[in-house]
């Protein structure tokens, strides 16, 4: 294949496909290379799709995507061993049109955004594996070589879009090795159940969904959470911590999630269903602080693979789609203006990025992964305190409540120290600010 496009995507996720569907919309000549067999047998996740991001990209999207549930409910819980406590937020405005969150299949939607690209005028090749960027004497990315016979591939600009481990960004010395410490590793189960039950075990109706974030003594001790979302007639249901964390630990991921399906509060949720879908994948959670140089002479990154996810809000597809429908636009406005893909021009890539939610979010919690990869009582101790104090509290056994507030305030110092505990907030604090 010797032809020159205007611009190559690498990559069939919400990020590849943003670019791809935005540059092609706009009448540039696009190929979009993806390894797995068909878009979406390569990716995976929770999932949730946050409607915002898309219909920036195709506003008419509600009228044939697969979406599973619109969401109406959030849960949030703090967990030990055996209980726990957390908070709800439930608004039918939620359920009023047009709805703001939904959960998806990453199989079903992936094909389903990967159709709009084409449709759009995109060349999509599958099942090929682009093993290195193609540059000319001077640096700069001209295209991409493929594991393909002949397949050198040219383009004005590549974009890279394949994932938190691409290679591709590695080989070419546009960002560094992957510490463990920057990715966690998720691992989640889909259980079906006919959706009459999913809907009466979650006191929702027709369409409706909820989400249940969980943090707290789940992951061991570990960086991580758990997480819970309700499908049309499934349930989808996982655990990811930091990779650094999973091999000082050595346990198997396999391992945690059987933990955390097992909990008292979980258990019964699933009761009934069948696991017929298992998968593991690679999160990007380093942070702002890991997000490598995403510009240069004649290529741009999006996505994952430059480290776009908010941890604290778990929030990535949304990132993905914004990132690769701004880098794409970034491309279309400089071809407009007859300007090259050069480093220079390219950087406005990253000042529109700056002046987006991404960066703004990103950078809030900029020092959290720092804390809380060197304060792990935010997932051990404190979610043990937390709950036995509202056991004791709740508990009706004859105590005066103010002996009870004793005793809790006593556990409390004895576990962390008065000081202990004011050091900890003022690192949430300067944390969130």
């Amino acid at each position: 294949m010797s032809e020159k496009f205007d611009a190559i995507v690498v990559g069939a996720g919400p990020a590849g496909n943003a670019a791809a569907y935005t540059l092609a919309k706009a009448g540039l000549s696009v190929l979009q290379i993806e390894r797995g067999e068909a878009p979406g047998s390569k990716n995976v996740q929770g999932a949730i799709l946050y409607s915002d991001a898309l219909e920036r990209i195709i506003p008419d999207f509600r009228e044939d995507a697969p979406l599973e549930r619109h969401i109406i409910e959030q849960r949030m819980w703090v967990m030990d061993d055996e209980s726990y406590i957390g908070t709800h937020f439930r608004s039918n405005d939620f359920s009023k049109p047009p709805h703001n969150r939904y959960t998806i299949i990453r199989a079903k939607f992936d094909k389903w955004f990967s159709k709009k690209v084409q449709e759009a005028g995109a060349l999509v090749i599958c099942e090929t594996t682009v093993k290195e960027l193609l540059r000319d004497k001077t640096g700069k990315v001209i295209g991409v070589e493929t594991d393909r016979t002949e397949g050198k591939i040219y383009a004005d600009v590549v974009v890279l879009a394949d994932g938190v481990n691409s290679t591709l960004a590695r080989k070419a010395g546009f960002r560094p090795e992957l510490e463990p410490k920057h990715v966690a590793l998720a691992v989640k189960e889909i259980h079906f159940l006919p959706k009459e039950t999913v809907e009466s075990r979650f006191n929702i109706q027709k369409g409706q969904g909820v989400v249940i974030e969980m943090m707290g003594k789940l992951t061991k001790g570990m960086m991580g959470t758990g997480f819970l979302y309700t499908n049309n007639d499934s349930i989808s249901v996982g655990v990811g911590v930091m990779l650094s964390d999973l091999m000082r630990q050595k346990m198997t991921p396999y391992e945690l999630l059987e933990q955390t399906k097992n909990h008292p509060s979980i258990k019964p949720l699933l009761e009934g269903g069948e696991m017929k879908e298992y998968a593991a994948h690679l999160i990007p959670e380093g942070g702002y602080h890991a997000i490598p140089q995403v510009f240069g002479d004649g290529w741009l990154i999006a996505g994952d693979s430059g480290m776009f996810v908010n941890a604290v809000h778990r929030e990535g597809s949304n990132l993905a789609m914004t990132t690769g429908r701004m880098a794409a636009e970034t491309i279309i406005d400089l071809r407009a203006s007859g300007k090259a893909m050069s480093a220079a021009n390219l950087a406005e890539y990253r000042r529109r990025l700056d002046d987006s939610f991404v960066i703004k979010d990103m950078k809030k919690y900029k020092d959290l992964p720092e804390i809380f990869h060197s304060n792990n009582q935010f997932f051990t101790t404190y979610p043990e305190l937390v709950n036995r104090s509202a056991y004791t509290m709740l508990t009706v056994d004859g105590v005066d409540k103010r002996s009870k507030e004793k005793e809790i305030f006593a556990s409390f110092r004895e576990q962390r120290s008065l000081f202990g505990m004011l050091g900890d907030a003022f690192k949430l604090w300067r944390a969130f600010r």
